[in-house]
């Protein structure tokens, strides 16, 4: 049957994680709306910092291509993306910019990854073990692809950026500290001269004839130039409020205890609330690195975010290790086991 052909050709198509689905994905969101752009405000940038500034702290033990640097950039990664890709080399990681990936039994066998230069990018076809493919949030549906923390939030994402947006109109637009004062009928080229007047004259004392006037020696009327007020009362709409509240759900978002934004936070305070960022999100993510670089790497990795970040309480500490000490000391003198005593309270027999 020529010219066709006898075999079929197989249909070749792009995972949701491309560079492809991501142009389509950016476009969508302009049609649609601005999506997205609650990634440009302070609070996202401010926990994502903090992502960036705990996981470059983490102390590495087993491999030295886990620098501050790719740690930071995984970390950024992490927080706006959900995923971060690192082709493995003999000399260190080197950082992609996209990736495409096929997978077997939900687990990544191969990547077509982008590498970033300056005069212009070069793909890369690599095995899944070539790959340091790190990854937050995955779902069941693509255990293979993270979902970034905004995108888990969405619509909190969206009020927050709603509202920066609108305040910045209404300070960039509307007539703040503006007013209007009524004044007797008088011809347009006065009026504009008057107008004109008004112009620069900010903290200065400005002097009108006033309205009040008799006629036919009759009453004066009971009415003067009142100037009205055009500032918008944006306290009956609540978007202090509601602005705080977006801030303070995004933050929780990211593992950040809203007490940490606070003003009136004290420092005891505060150190809570970085405990709580360095024990439940960073060190999970942490371990999560450790893993897959040491099954990529070949060596036994760990990682540990907690001493560099001093995430524990240091007078409680050394307060337990006295009274550890102590106990110790006494049953050595009374011929009481010391491992046995420490199994009675759930301690393993070396005391960790």
């Amino acid at each position: 049957m020529w010219p066709f052909k006898k075999t079929k050709a197989l249909e070749k198509r792009s995972s949701a994680t491309g560079y492809t689905a991501q142009i389509m994905q950016a476009r969508a969101a302009y049609i649609a709306s601005t999506d997205g752009l609650a990634e440009l405000t302070g609070t996202v940038q401010g926990c994502v910092s903090l992502w960036e500034g705990g996981l470059s702290l983490a102390d590495v033990d087993g491999t030295d291509m886990l620098t501050p640097f790719n740690l930071g950039l995984a970390a950024r990664a992490l927080a706006l993306r959900g995923e971060a890709v690192f082709a493995i080399r003999d000399d260190g990681l080197v950082p992609c910019s996209d990736w495409d990936l096929t997978t077997r039994f939900s687990t990544p066998t191969a990547y077509r990854v982008g590498i970033p230069d300056t005069g212009g990018g070069r793909s890369e076809t690599l095995l899944a073990s070539e790959v340091l493919h790190l990854r937050v949030g995955a779902e069941v549906s693509a255990p293979y692809t993270g979902v970034a923390p905004l995108r888990r939030a969405r619509l909190t994402g969206g009020l927050l950026e709603t509202l920066e947006v609108a305040l910045s109109e209404v300070y960039s637009d509307a007539p703040l500290g503006s007013a209007v004062i009524p004044m007797p009928e008088q011809p347009d080229t006065d009026m504009t001269a008057l107008a004109r007047g008004f112009r620069g004259m900010r903290g200065r004392v400005l002097v009108r004839e006033s309205v009040n006037v008799t006629a036919a020696g009759g009453p004066a009327p009971q009415t003067d130039l009142k100037p009205h007020d055009v500032t918008p009362d944006l306290s009956k709409a609540m978007m202090k409020e509601t602005l705080e509240g977006a801030k303070a759900s995004i933050q929780t978002v990211f593992g950040v205890l809203p007490a940490l934004g606070n003003p009136a936070t004290t420092g005891p305070m505060a150190r809570e609330c970085e405990r709580h960022l360095a024990q439940w999100t960073l060190q999970p993510i942490a371990q999560m690195i450790a893993r897959e670089a040491s099954d990529k790497l070949g060596s036994n990795i760990t990682l540990d975010v907690m001493r560099p970040l001093q995430a524990f309480d240091t007078g409680g500490r050394a307060r337990a290790l006295a009274a550890v000490v102590q106990t110790l000391a006494l049953a050595k003198e009374q011929g009481v086991d010391a491992e046995a005593a420490m199994r009675l309270v759930d301690w393993s027999g070396t005391g960790d």
